[in-house]
């Protein structure tokens, strides 16, 4: 297994091999000088082993070192603390990539659907998915909640998914109070997914998440950083027969390792279907080679895991669809909260508006001048992004 630390403020290679020799000892052994040469042979199948370094375009310098991968389990708890555990305590030391070799790699589950699997469960090809934030559900009455939904769904959404604030205990009814949307819906032949957001205590998860599936829940969401990378690997280990949404909340908060990791690869390797994460541009933009960098993690070759799709959010509205497909293709879900329910003709003319910036991007036309109702009063409100 090849990880690879950035060493800010390093002056150079030298120094940076020196001290990933150092690491790679401290985070496997512990000591090995001073061990007697017998020692040194019982313990050298255990031993991390720098093998390369360099700097970096901004100046700060990088090394790569190889672990046993037989060190620890398949399971993300026990890599992160056995690669980057006590290291994460110096300010000085970053965690910029982890490369897993096939055999270990193989011990996640990754995604049940990914990308191919769920665009069959929506029954689209050719174009982005649409997706819309349900806000506001703190406190609805669940008929309020059903005419909300069905203001979106009757848009033309391919998915709902519920606010990840919502850890009431009506999840079930609201499940209910739905069913004859969502089935009307499959009827229609325009599937409707409905993702509802998971909690209660993490020693129940994996039961409460086959009862809401049994119940009718179309996909479930998961705020995986606040439950923890091994909840959506036992999540994902369960198959539960519906995808799995990853959010980013608390994410933020892990400072010292790269966001493509964090929002990429292990989402991916833990089994998210769908990652949501910031997008370059919006209320929460990263930088543009950070969203690039979880891009290519979520949907690079793999012989083991399924594609996820990227979920670019927070802040999206329909002039930024030229944008988004021109950094994700047609693989991506366009996320939106705001730019629907704050429409000006409504929640209807929010995804109606989506809808049509969509099919006009896809169809090879641009976004400027548009006549139709819905997206000219979407792009006079909020403008196309550059």
């Amino acid at each position: 297994m090849l990880v690879r630390y950035r060493l800010l403020g390093c002056p150079d290679e030298a120094t940076a091999l020196k001290k990933g020799e150092s690491v790679a000892v401290g985070m496997t052994v512990g000591s090995w000088t001073d061990l007697p040469a017998a020692e040194q042979e019982a313990m050298r199948p255990y031993k991390g082993s720098a093998v390369a370094s360099g700097m970096e375009a901004g100046g700060d310098a990088w090394v790569e070192v190889a672990y046993p991968a037989g060190n620890f389990p398949a399971r993300l708890p026990a890599l992160l603390t056995c690669v980057f555990g006590k290291l994460s305590l110096d300010a000085r030391v970053q965690l910029a990539d982890v490369t897993l070799p096939p055999t270990f790699a193989a011990g996640f589950p990754g995604p049940q659907f990914g990308i191919r699997g769920v665009r069959e469960r929506a029954g689209i090809s050719g174009r982005p998915l649409l997706m819309s934030i349900f806000k506001s559900g703190l406190g609805m009455s669940l008929e309020d909640f059903a005419q909300a939904f069905a203001e979106q769904a009757d848009g033309g959404v391919d998915l709902i998914k519920d606010d990840e604030i919502v850890f009431d205990t009506r999840a079930f009814e609201r499940i209910r109070a739905v069913a004859p949307i969502v089935e009307a819906r499959a009827r229609s032949g325009r599937p409707l997914i409905y993702a509802v957001n998971l909690g209660g205590p993490v020693e129940e998860l994996t039961t409460r998440a086959r009862c809401l599936v049994e119940a009718g829940a179309g996909a479930l969401l998961l705020n995986v950083a606040a439950y923890g990378f091994d909840s959506l690997h036992s999540l994902a280990a369960a198959k539960l027969g519906v995808p799995l949404l990853a959010h980013p909340a608390v994410a933020g908060a892990i400072t010292g390792i790269d966001r493509h990791l964090i929002l990429g690869k292990f989402m991916r390797w833990c089994g998210a279907d769908l990652v949501l994460f910031p997008g370059a541009y919006g209320s929460l933009a990263i930088p543009q080679s950070d969203a690039e960098a979880i891009k290519a993690a979520l949907v690079s070759a793999s012989k083991l895991h399924r594609r996820s799709w990227p979920v670019p959010s927070a802040g999206i509205h329909p002039g930024m669809v030229a944008r988004l497909q021109a950094d994700f293709g047609n693989d991506y879900v366009v996320n939106a909260g705001g730019a629907i329910h704050g429409h000006p003709l409504g929640v209807q003319g929010g995804v109606v508006a989506f809808r049509q910036a969509i099919a006009r991007v896809s169809g090879g036309m641009e976004l400027a001048g548009a006549d139709e109702p819905e997206l000219k009063a979407a792009l006079e409100k909020w403008g196309i992004a550059e």
